[in-house]
């Protein structure tokens, strides 16, 4: 410790006393369970590690404490705008879940953790979506989920922070696009039910050939079909005019002409 450092160092002391008690009050921090403290002593590193849980005390004018929250934290990539591997504009948001595992480094290593993980988020997103084509991206939100957690993870680790989630929340396209997709999909879905009602018919007619061979193959079936038809027609209380068989008007003329 140099001359300067001691002057500065007895200098704080002397304070403390002046002000005491209530130097207690703002001097003496409270570090929570779920926190970490940096402390600073002119600029430098008071000790190697961080501090926490507890209540510590900082120098007035030579000290600075700076605390970090361990719990999981999060933040939303907004809405980022990039062109598809096929030339295609999409929109995708996302959410990503981190953790503090070395406070020191969280401090030391980066000017703002939280923010320089947000931009570098942002940045591995939209190159992601550069590297895939739109197919790829409607269908594989979670292949994109796991390639941007594993960039992160990477990225962050110097940091002191561990990656734990990213998930994709919303995935948009331009409305033309929408239009064009849907207008597709519709000419899909009637293209199947024509193929559907064209195998329906074809069924159909399948089934009359039968029938007809069968008929022709009996002509007693084709009279009992006849009189089942008669049958049905006679229990409805209505004028119905069918045709009578040509055997019966063939029988009546040849009696008219005897």
């Amino acid at each position: 410790m140099g001359l300067i450092e001691t002057v500065a160092t007895v200098c704080s002391y002397l304070l403390c006393i002046v002000t005491f008690p209530f130097c207690f009050y703002w001097y003496f921090n409270i570090v929570k369970e779920y926190e970490r403290a940096v402390i600073f002593r002119l600029g430098r590193l008071k000790t190697r590690e961080a501090k926490g849980p507890g209540i510590f005390f900082t120098a007035p004018c030579i000290d600075y404490l700076s605390k970090v929250d361990l719990r999981t934290l999060s933040f939303n990539v907004y809405a980022q705008e990039a062109l598809t591997k096929d030339s295609t504009n999409v929109t995708v948001e996302a959410v990503v879940f981190y953790k503090i595992e070395n406070a020191l480094n969280a401090i030391v290593e980066v000017a703002d953790y939280r923010d320089s993980t947000q931009v570098l988020a942002s940045a591995s997103l939209r190159n992601i979506l550069g590297s895939k084509d739109l197919e790829e991206i409607l269908s594989g939100r979670e292949a994109i989920a796991n390639a941007m957690l594993e960039a992160l993870d990477i990225a962050t680790k110097p940091w002191g922070i561990k990656i734990q989630t990213v998930e994709v929340k919303d995935i948009s396209l331009p409305q033309k696009l929408q239009e064009a997709m849907a207008a597709e999909a519709e000419a899909a879905r009637a293209a199947r039910i024509k193929v559907i009602a064209a195998e329906g018919e074809m069924k159909a007619s399948k089934a009359l050939k039968e029938a007809a061979d069968v008929i022709t193959d009996s002509p007693a079936a084709l009279q009992l079909r006849y009189l089942q038809t008669l049958s049905n027609l006679s229990s409805e209380k209505s004028l119905v005019l069918f045709p009578l068989p040509m055997e019966i008007l063939s029988a009546f003329k040849l009696k008219s002409a005897g």
